[in-house]
């Protein structure tokens, strides 16, 4: 997280907001040989105090979540490089804007009977956001096949003890002057979802 309080005024509520509607981040923990990461989707719980998960068998991280464990999930979002002519403001130094957000708590497996719903959870947040598409669901497949792609994964909790945010979007420069970097990410499109950015910054 960045250390400027500028950037880091969100409320808990849109940082949990934002990570439920992103719903994919890098899970990492410490291990022996250094970090561990994995690329990972996952639900949120309605009320912020768990996120579900699931990882393959052969993921390193599982031999040592068998107990609970200290993780952190980095949930990113839209970020652009910003060039300091685009300030059109003297003695201005080049910069990356960007949104980001820590899920921390600690990290569990959970029985593999319960490997089932975590997979509807997930399925279903992300199918509903298709409609008006008929939802898939598991019903569809052939149960043998899917009991069988089932025993190559592990369901995982992380107990979430903390859910902090850096929204960092220029706030720390006057309006008109973020205003003109914001035409300009939105016209150099060199990041991600710079149109989007352009349009946080524009709202900050």
């Amino acid at each position: 997280m960045h250390p400027n309080p500028s950037f880091r005024g969100e409320s808990a509520e849109r940082n949990l907001r934002f990570a439920r509607e992103r719903a994919f981040g890098t899970l990492a923990i410490n291990a022996d040989e250094g970090p561990l990461l994995s690329h990972i989707p996952f639900v949120i719980s309605e009320d912020g105090a768990a996120v579900e998960l699931h990882l393959v068998r052969s993921n390193p991280i599982v031999r040592y979540a068998k107990a609970p464990i200290n993780a952190v999930i980095s949930v990113i979002g839209s970020d652009t490089y910003v060039s300091p002519d685009w300030y059109e403001v003297d003695d201005q130094v080049p910069t990356w804007n960007y949104v980001a957000v820590h899920i921390r708590g600690k990290l569990s497996p959970m029985p593999q009977d319960e490997l089932h719903g975590v997979l509807v959870r997930l399925s279903a947040e992300m199918e509903h956001r298709l409609e008006p598409k008929k939802p898939w669901v598991s019903d569809k497949m052939d149960q043998e096949i899917y009991a069988r792609m089932q025993r190559q994964i592990l369901p995982f909790k992380l107990d979430v003890a903390s859910i902090d945010g850096t929204w960092k979007l220029s706030q720390n420069k006057p309006d008109d002057v973020r205003l003109r970097a914001a035409d300009a990410i939105e016209k150099h499109e060199m990041g991600m979802a710079t149109a989007e950015m352009a349009s946080l910054m524009r709202d900050a």
